[in-house]
């Protein structure tokens, strides 16, 4: 699976921003997909992950709330809607899918991975 995000920019606190995953490669239908993000000098954070069909959500304690994941399998698409940004939501996104069936939430369970996106929070 072949994954390529964008939509990340500047902006000021309490907008919003929508991010997006093209993938390619496998039957887009069948992987799960999740969102992270990484500060400098920070781990991995685990944001949002969704299931195949996009029943299935799961959401990390910091952004719930306020960010939402969706996926369009027609479009081979998976986006994040960031609303009410604050200044610490600054760092690169990434999206990552995986073929299993249940959304996972630690970086290595995922196999494959986008290159990252950057998101700057003005104060």
């Amino acid at each position: 699976v072949q994954l390529q995000a964008s939509g990340g920019g500047l902006v000021q606190a309490g907008g919003s921003l929508r991010l997006s995953c093209a993938a390619s490669g496998r039957t887009f239908s069948r992987v799960v997909m999740g969102w992270f993000r990484q500060a400098p000098g920070k781990q991995r954070e685990f944001l949002a992950g969704i299931g195949w069909t996009g029943s299935g959500t799961l959401y990390g304690g910091s952004v719930k709330g306020r960010f939402i994941i969706s996926r369009d399998n027609a479009k081979n698409t998976v986006y994040l809607q960031m609303n009410s940004l604050k200044p610490e939501d600054t760092a690169v996104y990434y999206c990552a899918a995986d073929t299993v069936s249940y959304v996972e939430t630690r970086p290595y369970e995922y196999a494959y991975w986008g290159q990252g996106t950057q998101v700057t929070v003005s104060s």
